[in-house]
C-alpha cells in the first residue's frame, strides 16, 4: 500500500473525547482517544496502531446504527472520513460505481441519481456512511444493498493484510445482516455497486411507494422521481435527519421485523410476508403499536420516547441518556413478548451496553 501516513488526533491533545456528537442519537459517553482518518491508508494505520496497543478501535462512520454506553468506551474511537467516488461503464451496459467507506450515504445516493444512474434511489434518506451499508445490508422500500452490491475492499485485521474485491456473494448478506456484522476483524475500506445507466429506478416493489408514485407494483420510474417520493415518505415518519426535530434523534428503526418459522406463527395476528416456503416476516411496527406503545409514548422522565411519527423509532428528546433509551427499548420488547410471544431484536449495534 506504499508509505502509510500517521493518523491525526482530532485535536492532538484531546482525550476522553465525547462520542455523542458523532452519533445520530446524540447519546453515549467518551472514548479515551478520538482519531479521524481521511484515507483508506490512514484507516489501516489507525487500526494497526490501536491493535498494537491492545485496544481494538471502535469504528464510527455516520454513527447512525450504534448505541454507545453512557460510560463510553476504553481505547480509540476511529472516525472514518474517507472520501472519493468513481464511475466506470461496463461492457454489459451497466455502470460500476465505486465509493470510499467514509462517503456520506445519502449524498452518494443523490450523486448517483444526478449522474443518471439507477438502483440506489429507494435507499435515499438513510443516514450513515457508505462503508456501513454492506455490514448491515441496509434496505428500505423493497430494495437492499445486496441487490446492487458487487464487491468490497476489506482490511483483514487478523491476517494484517488488505483483501480487495471480496465478492458480495461471500458476505452472507441477509435481512439486515452480513458476516461482517457484530465482528471487528474486518474493516470495510471501499464499496462497489453495479447500477443501471438509463436513469430508471429499480422495480418498485413496496406497495406504499408504488401508491405514492401512482404506479403498479413492479413498475420502474425515473430514479429522481423515486428518490423524491422515498424522501417524502421518510420525512413523514421522522426518518430523515433534522437537527431541529428530536423525532429524528434516533437510529431509525430500533427493532428489526421478526422472521419466524411459518409453523410457529400460524395464529399470530397482523401483517406478514413470506420470506421463503418455511419462514414468514412479521411487522415489528404493528406488533409494537398493538402491544400498546403508540406514537409519542414517553420513556423515563420523558427524556426519551417512541417517535411521534413512527413507532419503530425510539428517540432522544434532548436530555436523555443511553440508560433511558435502553429502559424504553426493554419496555417495548417485553410488552410485545408478553402480548404476542414474539421476541423483538434490536437493529443497531450496542457498544458497551446490552438490552
Amino acid at each position: 500500500m506504499g508509505a502509510v501516513p500517521s493518523p491525526v488526533l482530532t485535536p492532538p491533545e484531546k482525550t476522553r473525547a465525547a462520542l455523542a456528537p458523532h452519533t445520530t442519537l446524540r447519546l453515549g459517553g467518551p472514548a479515551d482517544r478520538l482519531v479521524e482518518a481521511g484515507s483508506a491508508r490512514e484507516v489501516v494505520e489507525a487500526v494497526r496502531a490501536a491493535d498494537a496497543a491492545g485496544e481494538p478501535p471502535l469504528l464510527l462512520g455516520g454513527g447512525s446504527n450504534v448505541v454507545v454506553a453512557d460510560e463510553g468506551v476504553r481505547g480509540t474511537a476511529l472516525l472514518v472520513r474517507t472520501r472519493g467516488r468513481h464511475v466506470e461503464k461496463l461492457h454489459d451496459g451497466t455502470v460500476l460505481f465505486t465509493a470510499e467507506a467514509g462517503e456520506d450515504w445519502d449524498a452518494l445516493v443523490a450523486a448517483s441519481v444526478e449522474a443518471g444512474l439507477g438502483g440506489l434511489e429507494c435507499l435515499s434518506g438513510i443516514p450513515g456512511s457508505t462503508g456501513a451499508t454492506p455490514v448491515q445490508n441496509v434496505g428500505a422500500y423493497g430494495v437492499e444493498v445486496a441487490d446492487v452490491l458487487l464487491d468490497v475492499d476489506l482490511w483483514d485485521r487478523r491476517a494484517g493484510r488488505a483483501r480487495p474485491h471480496v465478492p458480495a456473494a461471500e458476505l452472507g448478506l441477509g435481512y439486515r445482516a452480513s458476516v461482517l456484522k457484530h465482528r471487528d476483524d474486518a474493516v470495510v475500506l471501499r464499496v462497489r455497486f453495479r447500477l443501471r445507466e438509463d436513469g430508471r429506478s429499480a422495480p418498485i416493489r413496496y406497495p406504499e411507494l408504488a401508491r405514492a408514485l401512482d404506479v403498479p407494483v413492479g413498475a420502474t420510474v425515473a430514479a429522481a422521481a423515486a428518490r423524491e417520493a422515498v424522501l417524502a415518505l421518510r420525512r413523514g415518519k421522522g426518518m430523515v435527519l433534522d437537527a431541529a426535530d428530536h423525532d429524528t434523534w434516533s437510529v431509525g428503526s430500533f427493532f428489526t421485523n421478526p422472521v419466524l418459522p411459518a409453523a410457529e406463527a400460524p395464529d399470530l395476528p397482523g401483517p406478514r410476508w413470506a420470506v421463503d416456503p418455511d419462514r414468514v416476516k412479521l411487522s415489528a411496527a404493528w406488533l409494537i403499536e398493538n402491544a400498546g406503545f403508540h406514537r409519542g409514548h414517553a420513556g423515563p422522565g420523558g427524556r426519551v420516547g417512541v417517535s411521534g411519527k413512527h413507532v419503530l423509532a425510539l428517540s432522544n428528546r434532548g436530555g436523555g441518556t443511553t440508560s433511558d433509551l435502553l429502559t424504553l427499548a426493554g419496555e417495548v420488547r417485553d410488552g410485545v413478548r408478553d402480548r404476542f410471544g414474539v421476541e423483538l431484536a434490536p437493529e443497531p449495534v450496542l457498544v458497551g451496553c446490552a438490552l
